[in-house]
């Protein structure tokens, strides 16, 4: 591992040479320079000392060739001499040699040329040691955290009970925090659980897909008079009887029906998988609880899902048998359509037989011609009254589909889901001495991360004391 660290520009050159060869012109030389360019970072090792001693102290004294790091002078074993005679030899020559005996000891023989080895290797490696404890340590760090993230192992019921209401209540926590509060500290980074943004764009959508159902017919007030003509009987004139609005108002109800329930089963599918999620991200250390918790909140979702939909059927309901409204924005809106009436009638008596209407576009007119006044009328004052009421009625599907959206979801949250799961877990779903049992994956990576923590610490502890070994010298 310490070798990584060493960088090529960092390792020593060790250039042998031979005696009998002029350092000058040595071929080893031309290859140690390719490498080392300025010889700082090459030792040279002189062999065959005993056979060619002439000139040889001048050559290493004189260092013509620039090598760094110096020369060591050896003697080459001979034959089939063990290590300790070929030393022993070895000191003799250059203790006794005439000429070899003047070399300096610091420049000659094995054991010499094994110390400066170790010495240098020592600097080079001892310049590589606080970078590899520095990562020793970062990795230690990640895996300590890894491992403190890991559960506790449980041992008693008691204390799986506690766990097991902390998870409870963490959960509530979040879903209060990010479907009722809007809060975004959990998920800042995952648009898909800012749910406050989602859920308002889901009811723009709505408002906006309601207000896009209004389709005006091109036939202007033939749909009026179609209804007129149903409801005809032995009555007054010039009287609109309420069944006329009702029926009206009951058809253009049930054309925008399919919407309101729509908006129902895509936003409580979106809060399922959001509930799904932080579920998940809350029982991830104790996984042998999320079959049961999994029910649980299913369950209870579609329980509300159901009193939800419910509720929407009233509201569609209550929109097609009764038109009331204490808006004042409906009389003056319905007064302002009433003054184009004039309009209306003298485009009926124009070449064009057309009209640019507010609201409506142009219109054509030609079909009114031949209708009696009566009709017209009746069937003219019957779509300005719809029409203004009309947009009461989408405004108010909205407001009461947010509202109803708001009361469900703290009702989920806050009351039926923490009762839901507790009775789920507790009852039906085996009791939390599961919660003992630690699963076989998180019971391998806590071992898998105590023989992590213990090597790294063990590998820390040895580099230091090689630190703490090495002796740096200023040569």
């Amino acid at each position: 591992m310490i070798m990584e660290y060493i960088k090529p520009d960092e390792s020593i050159i060790l250039n042998v040479l031979s005696a009998s060869v002029d350092f000058t012109t040595c071929g080893s030389i031309c290859m140690s320079r390719s490498v080392d360019s300025t010889g700082q970072r090459t030792l040279a090792v002189v062999t065959k000392c005993d056979r060619f001693p002439d000139g040889l102290l001048e050559k290493v004294t004189t260092n013509d060739v620039n090598i760094g790091l110096g020369y060591v002078c050896v003697r080459n074993r001979i034959d089939n001499e063990t290590y300790e005679e070929a030393r022993n030899k070895e000191g003799t020559l250059f203790e006794n040699h005439p000429l070899l005996s003047k070399m300096d000891t610091s420049m000659v023989g094995i054991p010499v040329l094994a110390h400066r080895l170790v010495q240098i290797q020592s600097v080079i490696i001892s310049k590589c040691l606080p970078d590899i404890i520095k990562n020793i340590n970062e990795r230690l760090n990640a895996s300590v955290l890894d491992f403190n993230k890991l559960p506790r192992n449980l041992t008693s019921i008691p204390e799986a009970m506690v766990a097991f209401m902390q998870i409870v209540g963490s959960f509530k926590e979040t879903l209060q925090r990010i479907l009722i509060r809007g809060e975004l500290d959990d998920y800042e980074h995952d648009k898909q659980m800012h749910c406050n943004a989602q859920l308002a764009e889901m009811v723009d959508k709505l408002s906006n897909d309601l207000q896009s159902s209004v389709n005006f017919s091109e036939n202007f007030l033939v749909e009026e008079m179609q209804v007129l003509e149903e409801a005809n009987g032995i009555r007054l004139p010039h009287f609109l009887p309420h069944s006329v609005f009702l029926s009206l108002l009951k058809k253009k109800v049930n054309s925008i029906s399919d919407l309101p329930i729509g908006f129902v089963n895509k936003v409580w599918n979106y809060i399922e998988t959001v509930c799904a999620r932080v579920l998940i991200d809350r029982c991830g250390n104790y996984p042998q609880l999320l079959p049961s918790t999994r029910k649980a909140t299913q369950d209870v979702m579609e329980k509300v899902k159901v009193k939800f939909v419910e509720r929407v059927d009233e509201m569609i309901e209550m929109e097609k048998i009764t038109d009331y409204t204490c808006d004042p924005e409906f009389i003056s809106f319905y007064n302002k359509l009433m003054g184009k009436r004039d309009q209306v009638l003298k485009s009926m008596s124009s070449l064009s037989h057309t009209t640019n209407l507010e609201g409506y576009g142009t219109i054509s007119t030609k079909h009114l011609i031949n209708v009696p006044p009566n009709t017209f009328d009746q069937a003219f004052d019957l779509k300005m009254r719809m029409t203004a009421y009309w947009k009461i009625v989408l405004k108010r599907v909205v407001d009461c589909l947010a509202l109803q959206l708001s009361f469900f979801m703290q009702k989920v949250v806050n009351k039926e889901m923490e009762t839901e799961i507790v009775n789920e877990v507790m009852v039906h779903g085996g009791g939390i001495e599961k919660m003992l049992h630690e699963p076989p994956s998180v019971a391998k990576k806590r071992e898998r991360l105590q023989s992590s923590i213990s090597l790294l610490k063990k590998s820390k502890e040895i580099i230091e004391q090689v630190m703490d070994g090495i002796v740096v010298t200023s040569d």
